[in-house]
């Protein structure tokens, strides 16, 4: 997870220094670590995350199935489901494909 956070663009459109980080992440029970926690901390990032053995029920799911649908919608492509490529430029370059595609979905 923290690779993955690290690895975020800076994100444009309001004036002044761009963002580099989100205010939270949000995660399932998998993510649920001090190490995370205090990872995230340090980074200035809120960790929003299900903790590990309590009851289901903490309200995470209600976003969470944007996130599924999406990666839904990138694996009706054959091509990014079954990852044939070796090059990662390569299947990125389908990945952001598929983005304009999905992304055409509402247009």
């Amino acid at each position: 997870m923290i690779p993955l956070v690290d690895a975020i663009p800076a994100v444009r459109g309001k004036p002044g220094r761009p963002r580099r980080r989100p205010e939270r992440v949000q995660g399932d029970r998998a993510y649920d670590s001090k190490h995370h926690r205090a990872m995230l901390h340090e980074r200035g990032i809120e960790p929003v995350t299900a903790r590990r053995n309590t009851e289901h029920g903490s309200g995470l799911g209600k976003t969470r199935w944007v996130v599924e649908r999406t990666v839904r919608w990138l694996h009706q492509m054959q091509r990014l489901r079954l990852r044939a490529e070796r090059r990662a430029d390569i299947h990125e370059a389908f990945m952001a494909l598929g983005c304009v595609i999905v992304t055409s979905y509402f247009l």
